[in-house]
């Protein structure tokens, strides 16, 4: 610059030409940050599973797959945990979930926690897939086959009712 605070035209066009390439530098860098920087957090959601049993992992990767940050813990007294969440027998099935306030038994599908979630129903205690519904995330078969199967609300007065039905 000159000494009365004036930019000779050379000084402002290579002033202009430092702004401009530090923009396109940035904006490069910029498109070589993942999509997902964008994308709403990751739920957290804790996994209570056996460690030997392999659709346990399949269904923390479909969470992981579905927008879920699941924590998983391996545990071998999973009729004592569900005991004392209030999981009731019949509804039972391999892992167990916790996700903000709600319990999550078995391979429900992530859309449907989420649903769970937005919608908040009063009186529900979680969500279940009683048994292990071929299909169903983390229950996939070769050749595709699947079973029909419903995904059950409970709460804690013992009430169920259907909240989906997969096919």
């Amino acid at each position: 610059m000159t000494d009365n605070q004036t930019l000779t035209r050379r000084e402002w066009i290579t002033a202009l030409g430092r702004t401009l390439a530090g923009g396109t530098v940035l904006a490069a860098a910029a498109s070589l940050l993942p999509a997902a920087a964008d994308a709403a957090p990751a739920r957290k959601i804790v996994v209570y599973k056996d460690a030997n049993c392999g659709c346990c992992k399949d269904w923390v990767t479909h969470l992981r797959r579905n927008g879920f940050a699941p924590v998983a813990h391996d545990r071998t007294d999973m009729d004592a945990l569900k005991d004392s969440l209030g999981v009731p027998a019949a509804l039972r099935s391999c892992h167990t979930a916790m996700s903000g306030r709600y319990v999550i038994e078995g391979h429900v599908p992530a859309a449907d926690i989420v649903r769970l979630m937005k919608t908040a129903p009063k009186g529900i205690t979680g969500l279940a897939v009683p048994g292990m519904p071929a299909g169903s995330p983390g229950m996939e078969v070769p050749g595709g086959r699947t079973e029909r199967y419903d995904v059950i609300a409970f709460g804690a007065n013992g009430r169920t009712s259907v909240f989906a039905t997969h096919r």
